[in-house]
């Protein structure tokens, strides 16, 4: 493994400063959210989130010492490994609310790392078979072959939120392949009948209780449509400036489910009110951009498409996530990059950042 210093130079501070700053933030948040029924320190979770941030650092040190065009030469076996680790969960993984979806007793979820191994094997054929002006269908079959195992395999785990996830991120690559007007035509044609499908044949009856509690928010508030309601209580309760660290009733005294995972911006729009989650919103946005800026600024055609991806893994999540917090998309279990407790997908985000900052650092070397 050999390091060019010059790489080193040009290490990307402004992208990694905005992450830091960012983790930051989460851990005062997700602080303040655990802290209910803690007596002095911190609570386990909190401890724990920063053993899981501690050794993803090391894990993203690791892939910045490796010159990402290394990783094209085994995206498919990291793809091919990703899809076994998907098998094994559906063999051997006992089903956890509702999903089979947590090897080892809940502590890895395979369809975090599939995600990225999905985008490295995406962005490898784009850079080996560039799209031309106006593709047709026939150009995104082999794409859609290499994106339906994962979220077929993830569909039969019956996580359906990660399917369209993952789905989400295999779509990234679209508006950068200049595909024809018809085969957008095609693909929202065959977009309506998956989801009629998925209707009909792929949720379980509590998972269409939520879609339908999107749709009416006010037809069963104490039961299925009780944790979109309880959210958005919090998130107006703030008010412009928020009600302060740890004095957010709705998050203190545990009325929001879930408030360290899937409802932590809740927390956050409660406690650093409106001024705070635009704040937050920003910095996220601007590192997204910065991610953009990244691939736009790449060598070469792998580098630039794998970067796009990897944006794609970091703000699909977050737009879900708060889509879903703020009632404007039905509650899916998507947690928000960075912010939200989890080990995989606190991993999944490391590794997005870290091939970020990667591609970055070389931009200047060949």
């Amino acid at each position: 493994m050999n390091i060019d210093r010059r790489s080193l130079q040009y290490f990307d501070w402004v992208f990694f400063s905005i992450a830091a700053i960012l983790i930051v933030f989460a851990f005062v948040n997700l602080t303040s959210a655990t802290n209910s029924g803690v007596e002095g320190g911190t609570s386990d979770i909190v401890r724990r989130q920063g053993m899981v941030v501690g050794l993803c650092s090391v894990v993203m040190v690791i892939i910045l010492m490796i010159d990402y065009r290394h990783f094209e030469r085994f995206a498919f076996l990291l793809y091919i490994g990703s899809l076994l680790l998907l098998v094994a969960t559906l063999v051997i993984a006992p089903e956890t609310r509702g999903a089979r979806a947590w090897l080892f007793e809940g502590r890895m979820q395979p369809s975090e790392l599939a995600k990225i191994t999905l985008v490295l094997v995406l962005a490898r054929h784009f850079h080996r078979n560039p799209p031309e002006a106006n593709a047709g269908l026939r150009q995104l079959i082999r794409p859609v072959l290499i994106a339906a195992p994962p979220v077929g395999l993830i569909i039969a785990q019956k996580d359906m939120g990660v399917a369209l996830l993952t789905l989400l991120v295999a779509m990234t690559f679209l508006p950068f392949v200049r595909i024809s007007l018809r085969a957008w035509v095609g693909i929202a044609a065959a977009g309506v009948g998956a989801l009629t499908a998925l209707w009909a044949y792929g949720l379980r009856p509590y998972q269409q209780q939520r879609i339908l509690d999107f749709l009416d928010p006010e037809r069963d508030p104490l039961a299925s449509g009780y944790q979109a309601m309880q959210s958005r209580i919090a998130i107006g309760a703030g008010g412009m400036f928020g009600r302060g660290w740890m004095e957010g009733t709705q998050t203190q005294l545990r009325f929001l489910p879930t408030q360290h995972t899937d409802f932590i911006f809740s927390v956050l729009a409660e406690e650093w009110g409106f001024v705070g989650s635009i704040l937050m919103l920003s910095l996220f946005l601007s590192m997204l951009l910065w991610g953009l800026w990244i691939a736009s600024s790449s060598k070469d055609q792998f580098g630039a498409m794998l970067a796009v991806g990897l944006v794609g893994t970091l703000f699909w999540p977050a737009a879900i996530n708060i889509a879903m917090v703020l009632g404007l998309a039905p509650v899916i279990g998507v947690p928000l990059p960075l912010f939200s407790y989890g080990g995989s997908a606190m991993l999944s985000a490391f590794i997005s950042l870290g091939l970020l900052l990667n591609i970055s650092m070389r931009r200047y070397l060949f």
